[in-house]
């Protein structure tokens, strides 16, 4: 496994489309596996492949149960909604208000092409939407009601520890 350079801010691929995986093999394995290493080592809990230069619909998350990977994912069912804090990986030191659904059910592939469907809610619901909106080319701030002062950032950080 390896370290992959996040995508910042900036960069043109953080707002183009993604494309379908279509080979299922030991290079997709070993791309997933250096993006939940990246993300760890980030410490995020969600890495969609544009955020490492890749336009491929993939996905990792952690919020602390354990490694999810979605390849070709899709969600195919909301329900209710939240308002929270978000931030990402590409937007170091920057953080918004995002409504998202509070449920979501996602279809998706597995490592090996096998499809699943994967259900969350809370801090799993919202992190498969804001992976999966980096897949489409959409990132959080294009989401937020507003966005967080340099002030608010910091009494955030304060509070988080």
């Amino acid at each position: 496994m390896a370290l992959r350079n996040i995508v910042k801010n900036g960069d043109d691929i953080l707002t183009k489309v993604c494309r379908p995986v279509e080979k299922f093999n030991a290079r997709l394995w070993t791309l997933l596996d250096d993006m939940y290493e990246t993300m760890q080592n980030a410490d995020g809990v969600g890495l969609a492949a544009p955020q490492v230069g890749l336009l491929r619909r993939i996905v990792v998350i952690d919020v602390g149960d354990g490694p999810i990977e979605l390849v070709n994912p899709e969600i195919v069912e909301t329900s209710g909604f939240q308002d929270g804090t978000e931030g990402c990986l590409s937007f170091p030191g920057e953080w918004g208000e995002v409504t998202r659904p509070m449920r979501v059910k996602v279809r998706a592939q597995d490592r090996n092409g096998a499809f699943f469907e994967l259900e969350g809610e809370a801090l799993l619901a919202r992190a498969c939407c804001h992976e999966i909106d980096h897949l489409n080319g959409i990132c959080f701030p294009k989401r937020a009601s507003r966005m967080l002062t340099p002030e608010e950032v910091e009494e955030l950080h304060r509070k988080q520890g």
